[in-house]
């Protein structure tokens, strides 16, 4: 994604960087993020932006880095796809924290449910998905990330506590032309995941092109377009004023895997 400012008035890297260049704070990082979400209810901010942001509060945030890409490399295939597709592997994990507060706590692994309002492809059903990986849950990634959202959007909703989901997403195409799947990291397309605020990392890619994303009004009308490319890039939205899609994946090298690995993290208002 181009810097600057682009036709949509969206906040890149480039204002990210000048505006937090006098006083390297992370929380001037955060409140940048949360100015843009609060105007434009969507953000992107290249990998090694959020890396450093990520350093300015702990400077050994992401020592597990290596561990925790990995651990996307051991996922039970996603056995609750309508459309009958194996092309998507996942983990699940479910959290909570107070209002305004960062002091996340992993809650009883439970399953995953959507109505149908907001996913006719999978939704209707509670999902049993494996549990994160102890290590990876745990891990200094995992909690930065997680003490980031909960930062970020409890300034954007201070009288709001949180119920939290994460998922670890691989999206992978495999095999030669003729038994190739089209690999859909969003298969229920153009959606609304049903919380409030959602956060979209990505952890690696491999063999891949497309996997654009694009953000839309409420009425559908596309507002931005980009792809999250290289580690760390990151997405956030408010899912109660935007849409959002993905375009499927297709293999670069079309006798070499495709993959796809995403962290996504919801905040839903909890009651």
């Amino acid at each position: 994604m181009a810097n600057g400012m682009d036709s949509t008035g969206m906040v890149s890297t480039t204002q990210f960087v000048e505006a937090s260049a006098s006083q390297p704070s992370y929380s001037d990082g955060v409140e940048a993020i949360c100015e843009s979400v609060s105007s434009k209810s969507y953000f992107y901010l290249d990998g090694e932006s959020v890396g450093e942001l990520l350093r300015r509060r702990d400077a050994h945030a992401l020592q597990d880095w290596d561990s925790f890409q990995r651990s996307w490399d051991d996922m039970p295939l996603d056995g609750y796809m309508a459309d009958g597709g194996r092309y998507r592997r996942r983990r699940h994990a479910t959290l909570s924290a107070p209002r305004a507060d960062n002091r996340f706590k992993v809650e009883p692994h439970q399953p995953h449910y959507q109505t149908v309002d907001y996913n006719n492809l999978n939704g209707g059903i509670a999902r049993h998905y494996e549990p994160f990986e102890d290590a990876t849950l745990h891990g200094p990634t995992m909690s930065s990330l997680l003490t980031l959202g909960c930062d970020l959007f409890g300034r954007l909703a201070p009288y709001s506590a949180w119920h939290i989901e994460a998922h670890q997403f691989r999206i992978e195409v495999t095999g030669g032309e003729a038994g190739r799947e089209i690999a859909k990291p969003t298969p229920e397309g153009i959606h609304r995941d049903g919380v409030t605020f959602v956060m979209m990392l990505m952890v690696k890619r491999s063999n891949t092109v497309n996997g654009e994303s694009t953000i839309y009004n409420l009425e559908k009308n596309p507002l931005e377009k980009f792809t999250l490319t290289d580690p760390l890039d990151m997405a956030i939205v408010n899912d109660e004023r935007v849409f959002h899609g993905v375009s499927p994946i297709e293999q670069l090298d079309s006798g070499q895997p495709a993959v796809r690995d995403v962290l996504v993290i919801t905040y839903r208002h909890k009651p």
